[in-house]
């Protein structure tokens, strides 16, 4: 359920043997193409029951983590012949340790974050660094227990991105409730409570109890590809509830998210990554 919109006609890939009930989840949603490196016995058969849909086996995916330290390289042609070549960067985050502490130094004054992160937190923080790698620049993503809850992506400003995840995850959430409560998506809802079909009163509680959890938001892990170069950019996750930042660092004016951080209520942790993630 993390994102239903996004996921329709997507692609479902495993790093573990699939078993049937999985496969029974997956046939639940329309997916293209399912990956694992083997599978359970009877789990191609459920499979099957779905048209069109193609079944892989990828026996050596774990190898995959060989390749995690190596770096690639991208062409990429422009319209006027010319080529573009961008070299893949190695991600320098590969466990809590490996995280600077959330301080800087301006006009001689200490700015440091009070609060530490937790172990979950820690979590959500490697894993969005790990997410953010390969999403296009400029971008901002939220992160809760392990599942992306919004990506924002490709925009040329830091807090236009962050209003974008959040409206992603707001709209994600909406329609994952929808789901649940009543097996049909948000847009099908609506558009049935706007032609007479349904009262309007379903979607109004849904809207309701979205705004009330803040889109899922709350609690979540603000992970930036680029240093904050003002406030105002981590006002905008401070605002939804989020409980912890992940960003470069570096910018002259990091005291003031440091600031920001600490003086939100809960006190909301923050840590350095000392690199950039820069993908076009």
């Amino acid at each position: 359920m993390a994102d239903r919109i996004a996921a329709f006609g997507g692609c479902l890939v495993v790093n573990r043997p699939l078993d049937k009930l999985t496969a029974e989840l997956a046939n639940a949603n329309y997916l293209e193409v399912v990956a694992a490196p083997d599978f359970e016995e009877g789990a191609v058969a459920i499979l099957s029951r779905r048209k069109n849909l193609r079944i892989i086996r990828l026996e050596k995916i774990g190898d995959l983590a060989k390749y995690r330290g190596l770096s690639f390289v991208e062409f990429k042609a422009l319209t006027d012949g010319g080529l573009i070549v961008q070299q893949s960067q190695k991600n320098a985050i590969r466990t809590k340790a490996d995280f600077l502490e959330g301080k800087t130094i301006f006009k001689g004054k200490e700015y440091k974050i009070e609060r530490m992160p937790t172990d979950s937190e820690y979590d959500d923080m490697l894993f969005g660094w790990n997410v953010e790698q390969g999403i296009t620049s400029n971008s901002v993503i939220y992160v809760k227990d392990g599942v992306t809850v919004g990506i924002g992506t490709g925009e040329q400003d830091r807090v236009g991105v962050a209003e974008i995840a959040i409206f992603k995850a707001y709209t994600k959430y909406a329609d994952a409730l929808c789901f649940k409560q009543f097996g049909m998506p948000y847009k099908t809802i609506e558009l049935e409570a706007n032609q007479g079909k349904r009262d309007k009163g379903a979607l109004q509680e849904v809207d309701k109890q979205t705004k009330k959890d803040k889109g899922g938001l709350i609690g979540s892990t603000m992970v930036s590809d680029a240093f904050f170069p003002f406030r105002d950019g981590v006002d905008v996750g401070l605002k939804e509830g989020i409980a912890a930042i992940v960003q470069p660092g570096g910018s002259d004016r990091d005291f003031d998210s440091i600031t920001a951080c600490n003086e939100a209520n809960p006190k909301v942790t923050m840590v350095f990554t000392g690199q950039r993630v820069f993908k076009h």
